[in-house]
């Protein structure tokens, strides 16, 4: 009986991250059935919002005046380590979901990111 609660809980968690990450970006562009390939789609995604957010960024430097640009600096950094150290704990959970998870995090929050800042920039 728990080996079949066991696997009933892996499809699910496994059907659970697939049309998660099927959500992430282009909602045209799917993100794979297998695991490599979700992970594979989602690091794309990651990188091309990792483009947006530093064309915000070094705009929103342009912009800012020498008080602010200082503290943009201070926010940007504090908020990369934040990122990786929060993406990070999703990747050290066991099992190959754990890859898909932290993959899925760097798309949200460097996502996030970027769309704020660009909010401050006009660039949206």
């Amino acid at each position: 009986m728990l080996r079949i609660a066991t696997i009933a809980a892996a499809v699910l968690l496994g059907a659970a991250a697939f049309a998660f990450a099927g959500d992430q970006g282009d909602p045209n562009e799917g993100c794979g059935k297998s695991t490599p390939e979700m992970v594979a789609c989602l690091n794309a995604q990651a990188a091309q919002w990792d483009k947006r957010l530093n064309a915000a960024y070094r705009k929103a430097l342009e912009d800012a005046d020498g008080k602010r640009r200082e503290q943009l600096r201070a926010a940007q950094r504090l908020w990369v380590q934040y990122r990786d150290a929060n993406c990070l704990y999703w990747f050290m959970d066991e099992g190959s979901i754990a890859r898909v998870e932290a993959a899925d995090c760097m798309v949200r929050l460097t996502k996030t990111r970027a769309e704020e800042l660009e909010g401050v920039t006009g660039q949206n």
